[in-house]
């Protein structure tokens, strides 16, 4: 018991050590490496960065770069530095255990890559080091987007429609033609035409601008069922894959966005441009309202009488 306890706290080299199955590896390993990030899911962990420390353990393959002196046939611990950047850098996350496994799945992509340990400790949120360890194998990791190649990585089409255009009878007949097309597409609507709540502070007074946003998403839901409410980046993979229409709820989105947007959710037009962007869409296609500057995807604008949107 005594040498489970001590193993348990020891470092993740020592704990690969220890659990190696079969023959020994070589392995690298990156120490105590410590950057300062925005994450955590209560709410004082947020608009604000803390340091989080990394400790990382790669079981590599067989192979002769020793023998040639030759860095291309090395598995470089730039791997390992540049896994945890990506993932810092691609979205604002809750959990240190997603962090872990989303680095790990990475690092474990490097065809040399066996096995690997990830340890990740906060440590700004109490009297010690608060964190997760987690160890993963390459046997059975699924492909990460990166892997799968940006050509086969869905490009939908934004739609953004106005309230005129929510309420519109024309609505279940776009809705037929843009099924028929086959290619997927995204919703995003703006807040209702009602007064919505006024906070003196801006951080309440963006959450509730935001929430405005989503009710009227589920008005929009609520008028045709093909309409589907969605708000995490996976669901809208699943979604676009399987030909499903959906409505961006963009308080998730927003709030994680490592880079957040400048335009602010009253202004839901140029929103749904930043998200248009985000999701790397063919199009954002505005229907009864005009269209966002500063765009950085293809827009064009529909007016609310047209018979189709395809």
């Amino acid at each position: 018991m005594t040498s489970e306890l001590r193993l348990a706290f020891a470092h993740p080299e020592e704990r690969a050590r220890a659990t190696q199955p079969g023959d020994p590896h070589d392995r690298i390993s990156l120490r105590d490496h410590v950057v300062e990030v925005e994450i955590g899911a209560f709410q004082p962990e947020r608009g604000k960065t803390q340091r989080v420390r990394f400790n990382v353990v790669v079981d590599v393959r067989p192979h002769d770069a020793a023998r040639d002196d030759d860095v291309d046939k090395i598995l470089s611990y730039d791997t390992i530095t540049d896994a945890i950047e990506a993932e810092l850098s691609a979205e604002r996350l809750n959990l240190l255990e997603t962090l872990a496994e989303r680095v790990a799945e990475r690092i474990l992509l490097a065809p040399l890559a066996l096995r690997c340990f990830v340890r990740i400790e906060k440590l700004d949120r109490g009297p010690g080091a608060l964190g997760v360890e987690i160890a993963r194998s390459s046997e059975g990791m699924p492909r990460l987007a990166e892997e799968i190649g940006a050509d086969d990585a869905p490009h939908p089409l934004v739609v953004f429609l106005s309230n005129d255009a929510i309420a519109s009878d024309r609505l279940s007949a776009w809705l037929d033609a843009l099924e028929s097309d086959g290619r997927p597409v995204i919703f995003a609507v703006g807040p209702a035409d009602v007064p919505a709540p006024q906070s003196g502070a801006a951080a309440a007074q963006r959450r509730i601008d935001l929430l405005a946003i989503e009710q009227n998403a589920w008005v929009l839901a609520g008028r045709d069922r093909r309409c589907v409410v969605v708000e995490t980046r996976t669901e809208f993979d699943w979604a676009m894959r399987h030909g499903r229409i959906t409505v961006w709820a963009p308080s998730k989105l927003v709030l994680d966005a490592v880079e957040p947007p400048s335009a602010q959710p009253r202004d839901a037009v140029a929103l749904a441009g930043w998200f248009a962007g985000q999701m790397h869409a063919r199009e954002l296609l505005c229907v009864g309202a005009p269209a966002p500057t500063g765009a950085s995807v293809p827009v064009e604008t529909a007016p609310l009488d047209a018979a189709t949107l395809v």
